[in-house]
């Protein structure tokens, strides 16, 4: 009768070492990591992102949990267990915020739609507006603003300052559904850079890997972005960017943007309804530009500003100042006479907004390799133009 408790003391312990082995342990982890990536990445591609009009846009999602977007956040697995049918959490390795491949396709996705919809400058406007919330003396992310995507809520949209960019969305959203490992915040930022480049801009020393924030209750509160008029357009321009870490310098050339697009007075109160220079487009006619060319990036509005010769480019208080301010007078002034030192400021300058407030997976970002030469900027045909190939 003394045998019998030992050999069921042994086959206990055999059992207890079966379910508490390391390995096995380690294997159900690592199968836990494996299934991760696919099930969270079959979740995000189940997102779609719907407009119920041109002002508002509503999310509709296959799971309960809305609002969140799963592909790319630091999560942890669940694994069952087989004792007491809970689930018990097992940290797993991280899914990179963006897959470089899908990066790559995306950026070439965008190329078309530029030569197709001729969206620059909204394209532009949505990458530096989303960024341009940045709080440098907010530590928290992602409270501190900046470019993680929150603007792609409905809440923020709202916001004055981003009037029309709903449309920004509208077009970017099909590629965001084909491309399901690139995150929103990536997407914003990947568009602006190309739209520059592909408008004949300079090369943006760009990286990726931004996380997205989950919900509309980590949006930014309204204000954080520069206004047009003002009453004090120099203490406001530096108020605003010097919040965000940026210097006169990278005031003035991040303001030669404005090279490129149009203002409608419908959505900012400013600019005339059309010009010789708008009202046939190209794209949608209308609004009023700061340059003749207005898809073609040059130097051209820092000579346009201080010139004033024509009566249907828009000078806005904030455009203005920029030679009336000293300081502010030394770069405008350079920039007017010297296109390359424009282009080099202006790169550095956008690679840093774009980079604001943002929280990279992996920590030092994707940098994508580029191959081939970029071809040669052609620009559209405009009212009073005709197409001219730019070297």
């Amino acid at each position: 009768m003394a045998a019998r408790p030992a050999s069921l003391t042994q086959q206990q312990i055999r059992l207890q070492s079966k379910s508490q082995s390391p390995m096995a342990s380690s294997l159900s982890t690592a199968a836990s990591s494996r299934l991760l990536c696919s099930t969270t990445a079959a979740a995000a591609a189940a997102a779609k992102l719907s407009f119920s009009s041109a002002s508002s846009l509503s999310f509709s999602l296959s799971s309960p949990s809305s609002l969140k977007c799963l592909r790319f956040s630091p999560l942890i697995s669940q694994r069952r267990s087989s004792v007491n049918r809970g689930y018990s959490t097992v940290p797993t390795t991280k899914c990179a915020a963006s897959d470089p491949d899908q990066l790559k396709s995306a950026r070439e996705d965008i190329r078309e739609l530029l030569k197709s919809t001729f969206c620059h400058p909204i394209l532009v406007r949505l990458g530096w507006h989303d960024a341009g919330t940045y709080d440098k003396n907010i530590e928290e992310w992602p409270r501190r603003g900046g470019a993680n995507a929150s603007l792609r809520f409905e809440v923020e949209l709202k916001h004055a300052a981003n009037a029309g960019l709903v449309n920004a969305l509208k077009l970017i959203q099909p590629i965001k559904d084909k491309y399901s490992g690139v995150t929103y915040a990536d997407l914003f930022q990947l568009a602006s850079a190309t739209a520059i480049e592909e408008a004949g801009g300079p090369k943006i020393p760009m990286k990726y890997g931004r996380v997205d924030v989950s919900g509309p209750e980590q949006c930014p509160e309204e204000g954080r972005l520069p206004a047009a008029g003002p009453p004090s357009p120099a203490e406001h321009l530096r108020n605003v960017f010097y919040r965000m870490g940026l210097n006169d310098k990278e005031i003035v050339a991040l303001s030669g943007a404005h090279t490129v697009g149009r203002s409608r007075p419908e959505r900012s109160g400013w600019g005339k309804p059309e010009t010789k220079y708008t009202k046939d487009g190209p794209g949608a006619p209308g609004g009023q530009s700061w340059t003749v060319q207005w898809l073609k990036f040059d130097n051209s509005y820092f000579k346009d500003i201080k010139e004033r010769r024509d009566e249907d480019l828009l000078v806005l208080p904030t455009d203005a100042v920029l030679f009336e301010d000293p300081s502010f007078k030394v770069y405008a002034e350079k920039y007017a006479e010297d296109q390359e030192a424009f282009f080099k400021d202006y790169a550095e300058a956008h690679a840093k907004l774009s980079n604001l407030g943002a929280k990279f997976d992996p920590p030092e970002g994707i940098v994508l390799d580029d191959g081939a030469a970029p071809e040669k900027f052609v620009a559209a045909k405009y009212s009073s133009g005709k197409v001219v190939i730019i070297y």
